[in-house]
């Protein structure tokens, strides 16, 4: 193997692709594919969420996601009806499973919402959905001590 050609890659933020799937509400970029980088495995970008914005409800299929929260404060909503929400904060993760409907939102009116992207797969799939969200959905505190997820689990 060439290490020099084929091992790390830096990718500049004046690099990443914008010109992937959008979900309404959200801009994403593409920093790390197989085009871009040469990964096989995973697909990995940042997504901005203007203040006081919301994304439209969507799933990313059979992909697992992980959004590192940069800066701003966001809220998640889940659900077949968004009828769940928690939120977190810069230096916060949150995990998405496969196929899960959910929409993010900037919890603040007057400061961007900046996250990183990592999901498991290169496919750029973005399935947008038509929800009549509950207007009360229940908070959720997703953690270690979530009842689906034990210290003895992990």
């Amino acid at each position: 193997m060439n290490w020099k050609e084929d091992g790390v890659r830096v990718i500049k933020a004046s690099e990443t692709d914008t010109n992937t799937l959008q979900t309404p509400g959200m801009n994403r970029a593409t920093a790390i594919n197989n085009a871009i980088a040469g990964a096989n495995k995973l697909w990995a970008g940042t997504v901005d969420i203007h203040p006081d914005a919301k994304t439209g409800a969507h799933h990313h299929g059979e992909l697992e996601s992980v959004i590192y929260v940069v800066s701003g404060k966001a809220r998640m909503r889940w659900g077949e009806q968004l009828e769940y929400v928690a939120e977190a904060e810069a230096g916060d993760f949150i995990y998405v499973p496969p196929f899960v409907p959910h929409q993010e939102i900037n919890a603040s009116k007057d400061q961007e919402l900046s996250c990183v992207l990592v999901r498991s797969g290169q496919e750029p799939i973005v399935v947008n959905l038509d929800i009549e969200p509950v207007e009360n959905p229940q908070t959720v505190w997703v953690g270690p001590s979530h009842p689906k997820v034990k210290p003895s689990d992990e």
